[in-house]
């Protein structure tokens, strides 16, 4: 039997309806190594949520709400439609710091110079290559998005999963999961999503919503995000889909057209108001997850304009450092530098289709110039980065993660 729990803090009524739970039985493997007191925890019926079906539900959301929505929504098309005039690489740039605010969310963290450094494959880092993985699956995303649909969200998790857990990848979760409580069993959990019997049908339902034509672009992309973090299809890497099946969204609306505006980014601001407002959606309350990704899109359009205007200035600064014919290499390998700020000569001279002498000639001349710097010693393997630029993107990192107040 399906009942309602009701929030405790349940203010006001609304159209869309709240979280149900069922039982389901809990089977002890008798091996797990816990106190005593929790062990007696793990016994018996554990209870499940059942989210409420949502791809014909009519959408009522409180004035405020709706006005607050529209107003990020030009903020959003407005940034997208300035990136797009610039010429310097703002696309790849903004997809990246999307990615790494995005994993930051879960914990991930890792520095510019450390994210550069595992997509050349020579980091160290174990959250700097998670991090990447998560730039393949915004990648994906932005990719997809024409075509959203329970094909094109399992190829997000597969680009994101494939390298670090190959078992999971691109495939819905045949297990229960649960959120906090502990490992042994879902007794005491926090929230303990639905049994995994019910994620195929419930995915298909939330894709229907998301293709509805019905509905405001990042209203139904904040919706679909708190079903998708609801459902949490899959064992591992729920957040991080989730927030790339955001993304693709606003550019399957044509929101974004251009570039990856990092919403991610501005969560980063008042996470516990982001865990919260997952919760409030969960209680039958869909305005304050609307609001929340309304308010992080103006707070990511602010850093993002504050980082285009850094990358520019850096340009313009490099362009007084800098002599050379207007035919250099030299000037493209600068133009490289924008958005991929560490480089060995063999990754330039594949990317830019020049020889590696001629790579490393325009590396030397940036490095005499003052714009490149040696990040690694040693005859091979050797590595140089743009200070300057790394830089920017830290600030960047720095600006998201201050808290609003």
């Amino acid at each position: 039997m399906i009942t309602n729990r009701p929030y405790a803090d349940r203010r006001q009524p609304s159209d869309w309806p709240g979280v149900g739970y069922e039982s389901w039985p809990w089977a002890r493997s008798d091996d797990e190594a816990a106190s005593r007191r929790d062990l007696l925890r793990a016994r018996g019926d554990y209870q499940a949520a059942v989210p409420p079906l949502i791809a014909r539900l009519p959408v009522s959301l409180g004035s405020e709400t709706t006005a607050l929505a529209d107003d990020a929504s030009q903020e959003l098309a407005r940034f997208d439609a300035e990136a797009g005039t610039i010429t310097a690489p703002f696309a790849s740039i903004l997809l990246r710091t999307e990615s790494a605010s995005s994993s930051e969310v879960e914990n991930l963290t890792s520095s510019a110079k450390q994210l550069a450094l595992a997509e050349l494959g020579h980091s160290r880092s174990a959250n700097a290559r998670l991090v990447v993985a998560n730039v393949h699956a915004m990648k994906a995303a932005i990719e997809l998005s024409d075509r959203l649909d329970e094909g094109s969200i399992l190829a997000m998790h597969d680009a994101l999963l494939r390298d670090s857990a190959p078992e999971y990848a691109g495939r819905w979760r045949d297990e229960q999961v649960w959120i906090g409580g502990g490992s042994i069993s879902p007794h005491a959990a926090m929230f303990v999503p639905p049994h995994h019997e019910r994620v195929p049908g419930l995915m298909a339902d939330v894709v229907s919503f998301a293709t509805r034509t019905d509905v405001p672009v990042l209203t139904q992309a904040a919706i679909a995000h708190a079903q998708f973090e609801t459902i949490h299809p899959f064992p591992d890497g729920n957040g991080r889909t989730g927030r790339a099946l955001l993304q693709g969204m606003l550019r399957h609306g044509r929101l974004t057209r251009n570039v990856t505006v990092p919403v991610s980014a501005g969560l980063l601001h008042d996470l516990d108001a982001y865990f919260d407002a997952l919760n409030e959606y969960r209680a039958g309350r869909p305005d304050a997850i609307v609001a929340a990704v309304a308010e992080a899109s103006f707070a990511a359009v602010r850093n993002s304009r504050a980082l285009v205007n850094e990358i520019r200035e850096v340009a313009d600064r490099w362009g007084g450092q800098v002599t050379a014919r207007s035919d250099s290499s030299v000037h493209r390998v600068k133009e490289y530098l924008l958005h991929q700020p560490v480089v060995n000569a063999r990754t330039v001279a594949v990317q830019l289709q020049i020889s590696e002498v001629a790579a490393q000639n325009a590396i030397d001349r940036l490095v005499d110039a003052g714009v490149l710097a040696t990040a690694s010693v040693g005859r091979r393997n050797r590595i140089w980065q743009a200070p300057d630029i790394l830089a920017a993107l830290d600030a960047f990192g720095a600006r998201a993660r201050r808290r609003r107040g």
